[in-house]
């Protein structure tokens, strides 16, 4: 499987994120580290804007970023409280 062929973008809460899946393979960026790279990335807007020009799937845990990527058809990856509890009750499984 080729991982590169996919390019990623994780929101600022997340930065890290992106050095983990480009250590296995992902092309992954960071938003933070492109802000320091001197790209203008500081309003939500700018974030989803810079994914979908980039063709890139966006990594976050900002619901209104994750909608508006859903009503724009742009790839995203929302962490919001419902996948963290999916994982929760994944986890919980191993206990019973």
């Amino acid at each position: 499987m080729v991982k590169k062929l996919v390019k990623i973008l994780i929101d600022e809460m997340d930065d890290g994120m992106d050095e983990k899946l480009s250590s296995i393979g992902y092309d992954a960026y960071s938003v933070k580290k492109l802000r320091t790279q001197g790209f203008k990335l500081h309003a939500d807007y700018s974030v989803i804007n810079y994914a979908k020009e980039n063709k890139m799937i966006l990594v976050t845990r900002d619901t209104e970023s994750g909608q508006a990527c859903d009503e724009n058809s742009i790839p995203c990856i929302l962490l919001d409280n419902n996948e963290i509890f999916k994982i929760v009750l994944e986890k919980l499984k191993e206990f019973t």
